[in-house]
């Protein structure tokens, strides 16, 4: 049985970069807002999953907004010049 989504949810799922909005209900950090997508989408509250939000984040109308908060939070995976 599926289960039931608010319409906020609903209309969180069709904005850019919206899709998996709802899907993580334990976690608290996510860069989604920073790329101007959706709040609950790109989680980053582990190393896998910031890596990937930056693989990701072309589907966010603001994909720069995306990784520089994935930098912010996980220094480690900028880029070496």
């Amino acid at each position: 049985m599926a289960k039931k989504l608010s319409a906020k949810t609903k209309a969180a799922r069709k904005k850019p970069g919206g899709s998996n909005v709802g899907k993580y209900k334990g976690v608290k950090s996510f860069c989604g807002p920073s790329g101007g997508s959706p709040s609950g989408s790109f989680p980053v509250n582990s190393k896998a999953r910031a890596k990937s939000a930056l693989k990701l984040a072309h589907n966010a109308p603001n994909p720069g907004g995306i990784k520089a908060c994935v930098y912010r939070k996980f220094p480690d995976l900028k880029p070496k010049k």
